[in-house]
């Protein structure tokens, strides 16, 4: 069933865009949907595979036009997700994945209030720490400086959680995958008149695992690693 717009956000290094294409390469009918930016390309980034990279002058008329479904800007730089997207993943008959902020993915839920919100947590901080910094010595520069400012930023966009629908923990990526494309599976099962053979009542049982109601005892040690977890006891 065609028209599922799913919306993943997470923490920067948090294994994100790993997922993202390990999910697209186990799952048909899912197309990706590639944002807009005015960041630099990182690596081995190309132009309109990772992102569609443009200047912040062509970005701005875009925005000016009403050309985007959402913006945000984050360090520094402006990402958007145009709004043919949508009817373009129509036009071919498939669902779409948003990889976009917590800025962005509140936009999209306002307007589009059915989207399934995906959102993943790195295990703890440590561990986020390492990933940034591998990334950033991958990419030729190492900061400390930005380092400790994303961990900054992970923990400020870790406490929206609750406004997804399904949470993900990123500490087994094997594990992650399959939470991730169970997601899609179930989604698509609860749509289709309910009905689901062997293959999607599995995967309905592990997404329920992952709805944000039900991962309470899992969030745990990772908001507790966060100092989030009186945060989080605070609101409930």
């Amino acid at each position: 069933m065609a028209g599922i717009l799913y919306i993943i956000s997470a923490p920067s290094g948090s294994g994100k865009s790993t997922l993202v294409n390990q999910l697209r390469s186990l799952t048909a009918g899912l197309e990706f949907s590639i944002s807009y930016t005015t960041r630099a390309p990182r690596g081995s980034e190309k132009n309109g595979r990772e992102y569609h990279f443009t200047s912040r002058e062509s970005f701005e008329k875009m925005v000016q036009a009403g050309e985007f479904l959402e913006w945000a800007q984050v360090f520094g730089n402006y990402y958007g997700t145009a709004r043919h997207t949508l009817k373009d993943a129509e036009t071919l008959g498939k669902d779409l994945l948003l990889d976009i902020d917590v800025q962005g993915a509140s936009q999209v839920r306002a307007a589009i209030p059915d989207a399934v919100s995906i959102f993943v947590m790195p295990p703890d901080p440590d561990v986020l720490a390492t990933r940034l910094r591998n990334r950033s010595r991958a990419e030729g520069s190492l900061s400390e400086e930005t380092i400790q400012r994303r961990l900054s930023e992970a923990r400020r966009e870790i406490q929206n959680y609750r406004q997804y629908r399904y949470v993900i923990v990123n500490d087994v990526l094997d594990r992650a995958v399959e939470e991730l494309a169970a997601i899609v599976v179930a989604e698509r099962a609860h749509r289709n008149s309910g009905y689901a053979d062997i293959e999607a009542s599995r995967a309905i049982q592990i997404a329920d695992r992952c709805l944000e109601a039900n991962a309470k005892e899992r969030l745990q040690p990772v908001l507790a690693s966060f100092d989030l977890l009186r945060t989080a006891t605070a609101t409930v």
